[in-house]
């Protein structure tokens, strides 16, 4: 991988953020990676589905030279749920050393209209959720909570729908389980209000044709709860590009897509000073003008989310509390 600077080097990446909490005495890396959308069937889209199995393993490649503790997906692994892409998916991550888990995304679930046979959200958990555990689920990373979440549905609920939801089974896990936490950070696949506003925003400002991506349909429910037990940060994925906000005391840092511009993944530090976040690319320099031209120009909806992505990258770090 080579930066536009110096395209012999092998970029470290670029800080997003630098936050206050969560913060532990034990030092704990974690490698956040969203929305890869594996396909080995298909080409072509904004998505650049001819290059997500190479986008993935740069990014294993990447990841694996790094000692994290674990590797986090925030959910839609595959194109469409399909089993073969799961199975690719598979080989790819088998080559880190580290634990690996995944929260469901929109895309990973079945869905009213898909014409071939989805992973059941069962099998979802038996490969991706903590030994033994579905969603939600609870496991300790070094020295911190990862508490995973379904927003995404399964053959039960959200089956019509792309939209989130955190269910009340979820709601009433989360109320009993964070306070059993001292360092909680939640995965979800579906963004916070507040995140959602960003694309209203820059549909208004500037592309009013734009549509607006599924979002999560009970999320003053959920935001409510987080803040009640003042839990520091959630991390999301969805909307294919790196961005922040604050809904009262809690962040949600949402982590880009290997697949599409700005074609990358999240490399976060937590410890005694706090917790710092770092974008780091799995495309090459041509890679990523490829990536930026192909979603730039896909379709009025893509061409709005390359526009807030381009602006985020450019307002590096996005968050710096210290």
């Amino acid at each position: 991988m080579a930066s536009p600077l110096d395209r012999d080097a092998v970029p470290s990446g670029s800080l997003m953020a630098r936050l206050n909490r969560p913060r532990t005495d034990r030092s704990t890396r974690l490698a956040v990676i969203a929305d890869p959308h594996l396909s080995t069937r298909q080409e072509g889209t904004s998505k650049l589905f001819h290059d997500t199995e190479r986008h993935v393993a740069n990014a294993v490649a990447d990841i694996a030279r790094r000692d994290v503790d674990a590797t986090v997906c925030v959910g839609d692994i595959t194109k469409d749920g399909e089993r073969w892409n799961f199975d690719r998916f598979d080989e790819l991550v088998a080559d880190l050393d580290a634990p690996f888990y995944s929260i469901p995304g929109n895309h990973d679930v079945p869905k009213r209209g898909y014409d071939h046979d989805n992973l059941p959200v069962s099998e979802f958990a038996d490969r991706y959720a903590p030994d033994g555990q579905s969603f939600p689920f609870h496991v300790e990373v070094g020295g911190v909570d990862l508490l995973g979440l379904n927003t995404a549905g399964s053959e039960e609920f959200l089956y019509e729908s792309h939209a989130g939801r955190v269910t009340d089974d979820q709601l009433a896990w989360l109320d009993e389980t964070l306070p059993e936490t001292e360092t909680p950070v939640v995965l979800a696949h579906h963004n916070l209000p507040s995140m959602s506003e960003q694309v209203h925003e820059h549909r208004d400002l500037a592309e009013p044709d734009m549509e607006i991506p599924p979002e999560m349909e009970n999320p003053e429910e959920f935001v409510d709860l987080l803040n009640a037990h003042d839990a520091p940060l959630v991390f999301t994925g969805h909307l294919h590009l790196p961005s922040a906000v604050r809904e009262g005391s809690v962040r949600e840092l949402m982590a880009p897509t290997t697949c599409s511009f700005p074609q990358g993944y999240l490399l976060v530090d937590v410890g005694p000073d706090g917790t710092d976040v770092r974008f780091v690319p799995v495309a090459d320099f041509e890679g990523m003008v490829d990536g930026f031209r192909e979603r730039a120009t896909d379709s009025v909806t893509a061409r709005g989310l390359t526009g807030m992505a381009a602006v985020r990258l450019a307002h590096f770090p996005l968050v710096d509390e210290r």
